[in-house]
């Protein structure tokens, strides 16, 4: 029981397909609550030659868990529960598909926000701690033009190119066989939310 409490984290976890607005919301709440770190599950992406290859042979790749670098990401999640500090951050790189990691240090870290669309693949990690798991209410049309402008300006993408990319990554999302958890609260997320109260009451971060 000491080992359980020793390692407690406040957990905010947002789901959502591509350009649902993940990474705003997550900027909005770090930029409300002090003492956050986030982490992205698109900054975790495994790289090499392997990688490369089954990107351009697996359709929609980079929408599934194939893709996504656990190993890495765990490691990086655990020092930040165990030592409530962290000393890099990883960025990905969608053109030349390679990660660069960067040394900044952070301390007293009282809560993490967990983004990305592999964040359910991720929830058994999840279990021993203080979670709140938010889903975002998405709209088809409007993430698809979200997605469809950031892939022409960020990631060197083709207008077809980046349309036939989001319709797939809906499908692969939508698709998922996720079910619920039972330590999980969870939160269908819109405009009209009150999030910075839900999130208050339910984890009591420092403003």
């Amino acid at each position: 029981m000491l080992e359980v409490l020793k390692f407690k984290m406040k957990i905010i976890i947002i789901s959502g397909p591509s350009g649902s607005g993940k990474t705003k919301l997550k900027k909005k709440i770090l930029g409300k609550f002090k003492d956050g770190i986030g982490l992205s599950t698109d900054n975790y992406y495994k790289t090499g030659l392997m990688s490369n290859l089954l990107s351009k042979i697996i359709d929609g790749y980079y929408d599934r868990k194939i893709s996504f670098n656990y190993k890495l990401f765990k490691k990086d999640f655990h020092y930040i529960c165990k030592n409530h500090k962290s000393e890099h951050i990883y960025s990905y790189d969608f053109i030349n598909k390679t990660t660069k990691k960067s040394y900044k240090k952070r301390i007293n870290i009282d809560y993490i926000i967990i983004e990305g669309i592999f964040t359910k693949e991720l929830l058994r990690n999840f279990k021993k701690h203080n979670c709140f798991f938010i889903e975002l209410d998405t709209n088809k049309e409007s993430c698809m033009n979200r997605v469809i402008k950031r892939d022409l300006n960020e990631r060197g993408k083709c207008k077809d190119r980046a349309k036939y990319d989001f319709l797939k990554s809906w499908s692969i999302y939508y698709g998922k066989n996720y079910r619920s958890n039972n330590f999980l609260k969870e939160l269908v997320y819109s405009n009209k939310t009150d999030i910075y109260m839900e999130i208050k009451n339910k984890l009591n971060l420092k403003t």
